[in-house]
């Protein structure tokens, strides 16, 4: 591994890093062997390959992992990859809760690495299920307020996908009207559920 491939914010993050720093650092150096960019996106190391993502690094309470944006499509016959929650649709985790785990998927893991490269120079796409039923609560709003289906509509479609979600959980209409007013004003300034 050569020091000219490493993003100096990644030093940073590892500086920084409280909770799995070890396993970072060792995640990291498995990637850069791939022949990866190192980037620094969503506050965490990203690597891609011809500005295209193939994986991030992150962390939880509970795990570390690495996270393949384009995961779904991998055959994945170790039977690893994870779906982070039913509402990811591409991206695939392979969890982690310590440096020895890593070490010893390391082949397995560049494995998989060479995979995401190869899906990315086939131009492969996961297929994304966009059929979203708008809540009547917020369809009601639409109607009521112009400007707010506009703005909505004006939203990414993850940003839409993710208010749709969030809205139609709840059970009660009644709860399903107070999330719409709740969040009128950041779709109105072309905010997402999380920004």
């Amino acid at each position: 591994m050569t020091n000219s491939k490493m993003n100096r914010k990644v030093d940073g993050f590892l500086r920084k890093a409280k909770k799995w720093k070890g396993e970072f650092e060792t995640l990291r150096n498995i990637v850069l062997d791939c022949e990866l960019t190192e980037e620094f996106k969503w506050m965490h190391p990203c690597y891609t390959f011809e500005n295209k993502n193939i994986v991030l690094i992150h962390g939880f309470k509970e795990y570390c992992a690495l996270l393949f944006h384009k995961g779904a499509l991998f055959k994945d016959p170790h039977g690893i990859l994870i779906q982070q929650t039913e509402n990811v649709q591409a991206a695939r985790q392979i969890r982690f809760t310590n440096v020895q785990e890593i070490v010893e998927m390391e082949p397995i893991l560049k494995a998989y690495i060479n995979e995401a490269i190869e899906v990315e120079k086939a131009g492969l796409e996961v297929k994304m299920k966009t059929e979203l039923t708008i809540p009547e609560e917020l369809q009601n709003k639409f109607d009521e307020v112009p400007t707010l289906k506009t703005a909505f509509e004006a939203l990414t479609p993850g940003r839409q996908r993710a208010y749709i979600l969030y809205f139609s959980k709840a059970k009660q209409s009644k709860t399903r009207e107070s999330r719409v007013e709740k969040y009128m004003q950041k779709i109105l300034n072309g905010k997402g559920l999380n920004d």
